[in-house]
């Protein structure tokens, strides 16, 4: 029988949660690199199209 080990995702063999885990580390890596970068901040270019959307609409009236 295999043996299971208790993760944040529930019981898994050992093999999937070393695989977690490195797809964990991945993922906060490419966030902490993507933040240190100004990429993929949605809420920054919300903001960004929003003001230039009023800025267009001020123009034409």
């Amino acid at each position: 029988m295999l043996r299971m080990i208790h993760s944040k995702y529930g019981y898994e063999p050992p093999e999937w949660v070393q695989a977690d885990a490195r797809l964990d580390r991945w993922y906060k890596d490419k966030k902490r690199r993507a933040k240190q970068h100004g990429a993929f901040i949605l809420d920054k270019n919300k903001e960004v199209q929003h003001e230039t959307t009023s800025i267009c609409k001020n123009q034409w009236y």
